[in-house]
């Protein structure tokens, strides 16, 4: 059984499940009992659900943020390894600026996507 409290992520949009639900002429039947989403009682509950939902939400992304912060003073937080080095970059850009190599050659020579080609090309625009 799939756990109530993911029905929604946020208050907004449990409301807008709510509403649908009535549109329809849904009631949802939980341990026995009937939600009608409609009446008072069944939106005080969609609500709760919904605000416990966007609570577990902000809470993980906090944490995450935390951790990350954490990481990153350690060194430890560098993200993904260049395809290239410095060495072959520089090799690169001098090899596309002879017009000799198309994008799709320096890409076969180098072992790495075309993207990779325009990323490095597009960085060293950035820095000059």
């Amino acid at each position: 059984m799939p756990k109530l409290d993911r029905l929604a992520r946020s208050v907004p949009d449990a409301r807008e499940i709510g509403d649908s639900l009535v549109a329809r002429g849904i009631r949802l039947s939980l341990g026995g009992s009937i939600y009608d989403p409609a009446d008072p009682m069944g939106k005080i509950f969609f609500n709760i659900l919904a605000t416990f939902a966007e609570f577990e939400v902000d809470l993980l992304r906090m944490r995450t943020r935390e951790g990350m912060a954490v990481a990153r003073a350690k060194g430890k937080l560098k993200g993904k390894q260049p395809k290239l080095n410095a060495r072959q970059q520089a090799h690169l850009l001098k090899e596309r600026a002879t017009g000799d190599y198309t994008i799709a050659d320096l890409a076969e020579q180098y072992y790495v996507s075309r993207a990779t080609i325009y990323r490095v090309l597009e960085r060293a625009r950035g820095a000059a």
